[in-house]
């Protein structure tokens, strides 16, 4: 016999309906050096959630980041947990924003773990000095991010993916309540993106923390990304869910990319797909490197 599953209360419904919003903006504006970069971008952030940017380079993902933060000027209305970035003093934004930003700029002589350590100021008096409360941040942190290896090396000699995570380190040490990532694995190898998400998504879990991350790679922005907000020349061009966003036809039209979608238990997967060839015809046998257990051929 077939049950109806019960109607949630509607005082339920009506809290899941009303979730804050932590980041908003309205008819968002970006122009540097003369040159239109953002065109009327409207974007309202639940609190608590993960929205995955996407889209091709030179969509606006970073300038769209940047603007959120208040790190660059831009015409329109920002809103960020309740404070207009443009107003709030850069302090004040800082203990409830952070930025991860894709090239970082390192001071000279600092340790890892003075790096990390600069994502305390914010909470830090002008004239104060580090806390045991800012050291125990600090310490969780290294902890979370397994940084204890890198903690004592100058910051300016660790490779690419090592000052990623550094980096990484500092702005969870702001303690924020929205965190902006650009491309936060983009240096890292797959082990270390698997980590560095997985813990980023669990404080979202744990904490409230709200993410919005600009990503490359469809497939991690899907599985991460309860939403996805796909842009195109400096406009939104899909906003939903990765299933509504993610289609073959759209990554086609925007990327000019030839892809595979695959429905998977943990989300919606993009495969690039080799152009045909003399040598790799379609339905052509498996090549030489092929062997039982590998990945199946696109489209099997």
């Amino acid at each position: 016999m077939t049950t109806t599953p019960p109607t949630p209360p509607a005082s339920a419904a009506a809290a899941a309906a009303a979730a804050p919003v932590a980041l908003a903006c309205r008819d968002l504006h970006v122009t540097r050096d003369r040159t239109a970069i953002l065109h009327g971008i409207d974007l309202a952030v639940d609190a608590g959630s993960w929205v995955s940017l996407v889209g091709p380079n030179g969509s606006g993902k970073t300038t769209l980041l940047f603007a959120l933060a208040g790190l660059i000027p831009a015409a329109g209305h920002i809103e960020v947990d309740g404070l207009t970035p443009r107003r709030a003093g850069r302090r004040t934004v800082a203990r409830t924003v952070a930025m991860m930003p894709q090239r970082p700029v390192v001071p000279e002589g600092v340790t890892a773990r003075e790096l990390i350590g600069l994502g305390r100021t914010p909470h830090i008096g002008r004239f104060g000095t580090e806390t045991a409360d800012d050291h125990e941040v600090v310490d969780r942190v290294i902890d979370r991010l397994d940084l204890h290896d890198l903690a004592s090396r100058n910051a300016t000699t660790l490779s690419g993916g090592e000052l990623q995570r550094v980096v990484l380190g500092r702005s969870l040490a702001q303690e924020p309540r929205v965190l902006l990532l650009d491309e936060p694995t983009s240096a890292l190898d797959i082990g270390h993106q698997q980590q560095v998400l997985d813990l980023v998504d669990s404080m979202r879990r744990e904490t409230g923390l709200t993410v919005v991350a600009a990503m490359h790679d469809l497939t991690s922005a899907a599985h991460y990304g309860q939403r996805l907000v796909l842009l195109d020349r400096g406009r939104v061009v899909a906003d939903g869910r990765p299933e509504e966003v993610l289609t073959v036809e759209r990554v086609a039209q925007v990327y000019d990319a030839r892809v595979e979608v695959l429905d998977r238990r943990d989300g919606r997967a993009v495969l690039p797909l080799r152009e045909a060839g003399p040598d790799r015809a379609p339905g052509s046998a498996p090549g030489p490197g092929w062997a039982p257990g590998a990945a199946p051929e696109a489209g099997v």
